[in-house]
């Protein structure tokens, strides 16, 4: 969704704009650390009517082991109502960041069975650089006149023994990974085991925007990015066109924005392995290759 179609659109009761915007911090130790950007949100600003969509909490399964688990369909149902959100409102999700927090909600909410979902091209970062008008503080979402029901959809999410099928050649699929090429490589990782899943592309996420506005690569830039993908396998050999492609990243994060990009060129046999590398790294048994 563009910048200019939500400016001409504010304010709209059929539309409800989502800030879904997650802080990067550098703990002691050189560990990297998700917050939740509602600071972000209520201090420095946000688009005005903007509600906060706190994906590390509500949109996510906290009590799951891997950080970002997706939650349940019941769990998506009441956070999403309680953004007054119903089964007809038009949903736009923005982020501060490279658009992959936005990504992550609206894969959620479309594996979720809601079409009516938008990430904003560039974000509150393309946002600003056009000198849109911007809010502080916080927005209470307006009651929804009818509940939202979240209705799982089959083919978005896939888990590790499909993935493990995948790498044993007992499942014809496409490993992608998002993550930057020196972790894909084992260059560098805040996790003990680094490097790939075997067999697995890489097209970082981070690559797939304007460095600049944040806005997402015209459509020739990004059938480039994605040739090995949509015309070859990592081994050279050429993969069929119903092959499906299984995204991964760290956390299942970065995943949902080369999905998002996928469906921008008109690919939708795409699904996210969830637990991505926190979850594969952690089994000693999973094998993990590096450059």
């Amino acid at each position: 969704m563009s910048t200019q179609w939500l400016c001409d659109h504010i304010g709209s009761d059929s539309i409800v704009v989502l800030d879904a915007t997650v802080l990067s911090v550098l703990a002691f130790g050189g560990d990297r650390v998700w917050l939740s950007g509602l600071d972000e949100y209520l201090v420095n600003g946000h688009i005005p009517g903007a509600l906060f969509a706190d994906v590390i909490e509500t949109l996510s399964d906290p009590d799951r082991p891997f950080g970002f688990a997706r939650p349940s369909a019941e769990r998506f149902s009441a956070a999403v109502t309680q953004l007054g959100i119903g089964p007809s409102t038009t949903v736009i999700v923005y982020d501060n960041s490279l658009g992959q927090w936005a990504a992550r909600v609206w894969w959620l909410f479309r594996s979720f069975g809601h079409d009516q979902v938008a990430v904003l091209d560039g974000g509150l970062t393309k946002w600003n650089l056009e000198d849109r008008p911007t809010e502080t503080g916080y927005v209470e979402p307006t009651v929804a006149l009818e509940a939202f029901v979240a209705e799982e959809r089959h083919g978005f999410w896939v888990e590790k023994p499909f993935v493990e099928d995948v790498v044993a050649g007992r499942v014809d699929a496409l490993l992608l990974c998002a993550l930057p090429p020196k972790e894909f490589s084992g260059e560098t990782g805040s996790r003990e085991r680094r490097g790939h899943i075997p067999g697995s592309v890489n097209v970082a996420a981070g690559r797939l925007v304007d460095p600049e506005t944040h806005a997402m690569l015209p459509k020739s830039a990004l059938r480039g990015a994605f040739a090995a993908v949509l015309e070859g396998r990592a081994d050279g050999s050429r993969a069929a066109a119903d092959d499906r492609i299984v995204v991964y990243c760290g956390g299942g994060i970065a995943a949902a924005a080369d999905a998002l990009a996928l469906a921008a060129l008109g690919e939708y046999n795409v699904a996210v392995y969830d637990g991505s590398l926190n979850e594969w790294s952690a089994d000693p048994a999973a094998p993990l290759l590096s450059l």
